[in-house]
């Protein structure tokens, strides 16, 4: 599960000197950006709250990392974060960028400004090229499509099911409201169409539905509204663009100790409603049939993918 993904320059340090670093225990890592090789040795100094916030993504997706070795530990934010390289398939220089990035191996690359179903297609081309002349699995690499425009999004079911590899679709707003003539704002109307249209393309096409950053990163109450919002709507998990919007995001989509509770009671529930041969029961005052036996596997089954019973909402 991937509730939240930081987009940030590693080499802008004072973006990460803003930073506050979320709840998680660190001291000091090293690290590169995602365009140098670890082996070079050109490992620069992450100041702790950039570091803590990186960890916080880490543990949600239940990766070790070895603090002792920075060159191992970079080695593992590289396969996380790093390889979500920006692949712009009108890029003259994207030939050469696969060529590295499959070979390291990462778990996806992330494309953006997505329109066509063919852009998919021709990444996925190339990079089950690259696997074999590597000798790599193919198919191992994933693909995250930003969806940046009105093309992007008139096309998105097109795209969602372009490629096996497909796992994700992600709105990239700023660029979507340009493309639209529209200006962005807080409340987000002017993207509620198309969150849904991609939320509706990722459902049918059975991968995760990754929501818009919000961009200002000092107004963390303008930031809980708009998650709100997001989970409202359904969707699997949203962007970042700074680490000190990375725990309120992860404990967005993390079920809470009251939801995982409730969840069990429902499935209590429609248990001994079957006994009795029925389908539909009531729970406290309230009727239990087969969407709400949806929504309740799915509270768990996010809390399951989380690896935790109880969750980081506040009840």
């Amino acid at each position: 599960i991937i509730a939240s993904l930081l987009i940030l320059p590693f080499g802008t340090v004072a973006m990460a000197d803003m930073t506050e670093a979320p709840d998680t225990q660190a001291e000091q890592l090293d690290y590169a950006p995602g365009n140098v090789p670890a082996e070079t040795g050109a490992l620069d100094s992450m100041t702790p709250a950039l570091h803590a916030a990186i960890l916080a993504m880490v543990n949600l997706g239940q990766r070790e990392l070895d603090l002792s070795d920075p060159v191992a530990a970079w080695e593992t934010l590289y396969n996380m974060l790093s390889l979500y390289g920006q692949m712009d398939d009108r890029s003259e220089y994207l030939d050469e960028d696969l060529e590295a990035i499959v070979r390291a191996q990462p778990d996806a690359i992330r494309l953006p400004k997505v329109e066509y179903a063919k852009e998919v297609e021709r990444i996925d081309q190339r990079v089950t090229q690259i696997e074999q002349a590597a000798g790599l699995p193919v198919g191992g690499i994933k693909l995250w499509c930003n969806i940046e425009s009105y093309l992007g999004v008139m096309n998105a079911q097109e795209i969602a099911k372009a490629s096996p590899r497909v796992a994700a679709m992600a709105i990239g707003a700023e660029d979507l409201t340009a493309s639209l003539g529209a200006q962005r704002t807080k409340p987000g109307w002017e993207i509620f169409y198309a969150r849904n249209a991609i939320l509706m393309a990722c459902r049918a096409a059975g991968i995760s539905a990754q929501d818009a950053v919000f961009s200002d990163i000092n107004d963390k109450e303008g930031l809980q509204r708009d998650l709100e919002m997001t989970r409202t709507l359904g969707f699997d998990g949203k962007t970042c663009v700074h680490p000190r919007q990375i725990d309120a995001v992860n404990a967005c989509f993390t079920p809470s100790a009251k939801e995982i509770r409730n969840a069990e009671r429902v499935l209590a529930a429609l248990d001994e409603a079957a006994k009795n041969h029925t389908g539909v029961c009531t729970l406290d005052g309230s009727m239990v049939d087969k969407p709400m036996e949806l929504r309740t596997r799915t509270t768990l089954a996010k809390a399951a993918a989380a690896g935790i019973k109880i969750g980081g909402v506040q009840e």
